[in-house]
């Protein structure tokens, strides 16, 4: 049985690829068997796992998105990429974008990324989905053919007050299109533990939001060697195993893990 986790936030600069990235390969070191989509037309995610030129390729999420609409043979093997860390990643890039457009008019647009799901699913434990910073229709397809979201917010005052607009479109999607879905928690990123304010906006999400939704006790913490891993085209844990953000990322591993 595959879980599908969705990685959102419409707001950028959330450590959201690289959390989508760190999680996915974290299960893939549990054992688990994970299929990473990348789901926004920049690419952060696939630059992020090593193959650092998206609009060069052939095949990619919009073109097995594109099979779907039109009904032909959807060849997901055409897409998927193996990643020497041990996870399969379906890339995207800029063509996304247009498809984006062109799917306003698409009978059932919000379940294309659902159907295609379905004709892989049963290979993976894991799917995990890198949202674009939007709450376009790309995004509202990765809400639609998910069994959880995972939030990632910075620690930061406004980016924590945006939770709210995301929070209500999760609720729509879940009356509207996926009665199965829910939050899998809120997860503080970029938190910089030596200041006071981090301790105010980390108790500031627990007061407003604990209630109704899980946070995570991890928090990842602020890291140069993080923002290092995608030049390196891996993990932060090949590439700082030891430091605080790996250590962080393990943990954020076996709470998904212990649900």
């Amino acid at each position: 049985m595959c879980k599908v986790i969705s990685i959102s936030n419409q707001k950028g600069g959330t450590a959201k690829s690289t959390t989508a990235v760190n999680l996915g390969i974290g299960l893939a070191r549990e054992g688990k068997r994970v299929l990473l989509l990348d789901c926004d037309p920049q690419g952060s995610m696939t630059i992020s796992l090593g193959f650092s030129e998206p609009d060069d390729m052939e095949v990619t999420l919009s073109t097995l998105m594109m099979r779907v609409v039109n009904e032909e043979e959807l060849h997901i093997e055409d897409a998927i990429l193996h990643h020497v860390e041990g996870v399969d990643l379906i890339p995207s890039n800029i063509e996304l974008s247009a498809l984006e457009i062109s799917m306003v008019n698409v009978m059932s647009r919000e379940t294309i990324l659902r159907q295609l799901l379905d004709e892989v699913k049963d290979s993976y434990d894991y799917a995990i989905l890198d949202c674009m910073p939007s709450l376009g229709m790309v995004t509202i397809n990765a809400l639609a053919c998910a069994d959880s979201v995972l939030i990632p917010v910075q620690a930061a005052y406004l980016p924590v007050k945006g939770l709210q607009q995301l929070i209500k479109t999760i609720g729509r999607v879940k009356r509207q299109l996926n009665p199965k879905l829910e939050i899998e928690g809120i997860l503080l990123t970029m938190v910089d533990n030596r200041t006071n304010y981090a301790k105010e906006i980390s108790q500031l999400v627990y007061d407003s939001y604990s209630s109704a939704v899980k946070v995570f006790d991890t928090q990842i913490p602020i890291s140069v060697r993080t923002a290092e891993t995608s030049l390196e085209g891996s993990s932060i844990y090949k590439y700082d195993p030891k430091g605080k953000a790996a250590v962080a990322y393990k943990v954020l591993t076996k709470e998904v893990l212990n649900g």
